[in-house]
């Protein structure tokens, strides 16, 4: 059974990484991913993004030896924070 401080499935890594964003309309604006998990993905940005909005997401890697991460994701939470907003997102697939 899992200790109740950590109950979820997947841990999350911290990472704070620049990362390309794509709505639903097409729209492309950058943000940073702060924490990634095998499941979603939290993403500072600086305009609000509506709940269950769909995302089309590119991460980089840091070093030329990986590809670059490719997912779809909803957001699930949108909560200002600073000078921008922190969502939350859920992963649906994997793209590259």
């Amino acid at each position: 059974m899992k200790d109740y401080s950590e109950k979820r499935d997947f841990h999350r890594m911290q990472v704070e990484s620049a990362i390309e964003i794509t709505d639903s309309k097409g729209q492309t604006f950058n943000g940073t991913c702060r924490d990634l998990s095998a499941t979603g993905m939290q993403l500072f940005v600086s305009n609000p993004v509506a709940i269950g909005e769909e995302l089309t997401t590119v991460l980089h890697p840091s070093s030329d030896q990986f590809p670059p991460l490719e997912t779809i994701c909803e957001v699930i939470r949108c909560e200002p924070e600073g000078d921008g907003f922190l969502l939350g997102t859920n992963i649906s697939e994997v793209t590259r």
